[in-house]
């Protein structure tokens, strides 16, 4: 049992919707500006009393549930965020407390946009040396928290949510999830930040946009060949929901030309950690994915930082 798979995928984002037009009654902004620019439409925001915890422990409820397993089968939990409030205990073990599971190892993995593939990549990694049997690796980001809601260039980007999937060892010859290709370029890091007192969100959108569009294409067709495909064998693409403008060229550039590209960020914004997982999950629940399908996913962000892989659909 050297392979490992994804056994079941879930996503959860909160009830509360935030439209174009709310943010024009905040901000110098109008539906029109903000969609030629970023493409987005609605986006999810969590309440005060919906910390990031309970949104990533919803979303790992129902991928427990489509993968038909209980809590106690899970020995490792992996939570891509960055946006937990408290250093301990942290969102891993808050979330196993959350679900009841019992004694897993419990970790933060924080990548920003990157994270969720990274930590995927992490319980790939362990379930493959025995070091686990399976795993639930869930992206949660409460990016609402960390907006200053006076900035229309960053405001208008965000939302909240959590995806997550459970992975599990399998059989070498039945691996489900592909090699990752993952690195960073430290010296553009402070391109995309949440820091500071209280912690806010700032970019430079122009530096991001020329990266993604520019140097990521080539490092994304090469997670496709560490995985022994060609780009258009591709059934699906889910790139880090960022923004329009950087997806559809992006996924253009990769050349998969047959794979469903999820468009996700136009309905839920940019989720941070959270928007790989619940864009996947969201095309398998609608159908436009089958099981076993061949799908890239690739997330870039914060500290220039990125990781892809391509992994099949369960």
């Amino acid at each position: 049992m050297n392979g490992s798979r994804i056994a079941g995928v879930g996503h959860y984002q909160p009830a509360k919707v935030l439209t174009n037009e709310d943010l024009a009654g905040l901000v110098d902004t109008s539906d029109e500006w903000i969609r030629s620019r970023v493409g987005i439409r609605t986006r999810h925001i969590a309440g005060p009393d919906e910390p990031v915890d309970e949104l990533a422990a919803h979303a790992a409820a129902k991928a427990l549930a489509a993968a038909g397993l209980a809590p106690d089968a899970i020995d490792l939990v992996l939570v891509a965020t960055s946006t937990a409030v408290d250093r301990s205990p942290n969102m891993a073990a808050r979330v196993a407390a959350r679900l009841g599971i019992p004694s897993p190892a419990a970790m933060d993995v924080n990548v920003v946009c990157a994270g969720f593939t990274h930590a995927l990549a992490t319980a790939d990694h362990a379930v493959r040396a025995g070091g686990a049997v399976r795993a639930l690796v869930i992206g949660a980001d409460k990016m609402s928290e960390v907006t200053d809601w006076t900035d229309r260039t960053t405001c208008v980007l965000v939302g909240d949510g959590a995806g997550a999937a459970v992975v599990e060892a399998c059989a070498e010859d039945e691996q489900g999830i592909g090699p990752v290709l993952w690195g960073s370029v430290p010296e553009m890091g402070r391109a995309v930040r949440i820091e500071g007192q209280p912690a806010r969100f700032a970019q430079e959108g122009q530096s991001v946009y020329r990266w993604a569009t520019t140097q990521l294409p080539p490092i994304a067709r090469r997670a496709c060949e560490r995985a022994g495909l060609a780009p258009e064998e591709l059934a699906g693409v889910v790139l880090h929901q960022a923004n329009l403008r950087i997806i559809e060229p992006l996924a253009e550039k990769i050349g998969a030309v047959n794979a469903v590209v999820a468009r996700d960020v136009v309905d839920s914004g940019n989720t941070s950690a959270a928007s790989i997982p619940l864009a996947f999950s969201k095309l398998v629940e609608q159908g436009a994915l089958g099981s076993g399908d061949p799908v890239l996913l690739f997330g870039f962000g914060g500290n220039l930082s990125y990781a892809g892989q391509v992994v099949r659909v369960p």
